[in-house]
């Protein structure tokens, strides 16, 4: 396998599962943990898959190609870690980031979950994990911004049970059902919505009582 060939299957290992588990056998675990931990590690790796690999694993656990428990447990060590690892990058380099150019940061996502972290604080960790390339910069941005660590771990380790849990376990349900493989990113990007616009909502209710009150 040469090099463009492999970057190929990096890129849709939530295509090549298959092949994957039945040439490399429990490598499979090493690939999905190294992916996921460099998905929510590193700023230059937004593109990696995440939610589509998450599912697509769980679907393969229910026809007794990987061990869920074990799954489960490494992905979420691999998210958390990850997590860990883009703080502690952001918390280096600090906000010097918001002004200097680095060719190696997407400054138009960099910017975007700054704005998205601003409006809903730490519980950004969370609900970004399930925002593809928002998941990628929201712990740097909680570095650069200083965010307390213990405050983040909270976070960080709560929002990765939720997102590896709920999409394994949506796909070890309902994986192998076509619509539903088939429409992944909307049904995620619906459940975010469900879960946000109640937040944005109270705040524009508090927003809308103040000015009550003001008058």
């Amino acid at each position: 396998m040469d090099f463009m060939q492999l970057l190929g299957v990096i890129l849709h290992v939530d295509k090549a599962l298959g092949t994957i588990i039945s040439q490399y056998g429990t490598w499979v675990y090493v690939v999905l943990f190294a992916i996921i931990f460099c998905e929510t590690g590193l700023v230059v790796a937004p593109f990696l898959p995440g939610d589509s690999l998450l599912f697509i694993a769980g679907a393969f656990c229910a026809t007794g190609a990987m061990h869920l428990e074990l799954l489960i447990i490494l992905l979420i060590i691999a998210a958390v870690t990850g997590d860990n690892l883009n703080y502690f990058i952001g918390r280096k380099i600090g906000r010097a980031v918001f002004t200097r150019d680095y060719r190696w940061i997407d400054k138009k996502a960099l910017h975007y979950t700054h704005v998205f972290f601003e409006k809903h604080g730490g519980k950004t960790i969370t609900m970004c994990r399930f925002v593809p390339l928002v998941r990628t910069f929201a712990p740097f941005v909680a570095g650069v911004t200083e965010m307390h660590l213990l405050k983040f771990q909270l976070y960080n380790v709560a929002g990765a049970i939720v997102w590896v849990v709920g999409l394994v376990l949506g796909g070890y349900f309902f994986g192998n059902i076509p619509v539903i493989r088939n429409h992944l990113n909307t049904i995620v990007l619906l459940g975010v919505c469900a879960a946000v616009v109640p937040v944005i909502l109270g705040g524009l209710w508090k927003l809308f009582q103040r000015a009550l009150r003001s008058n």
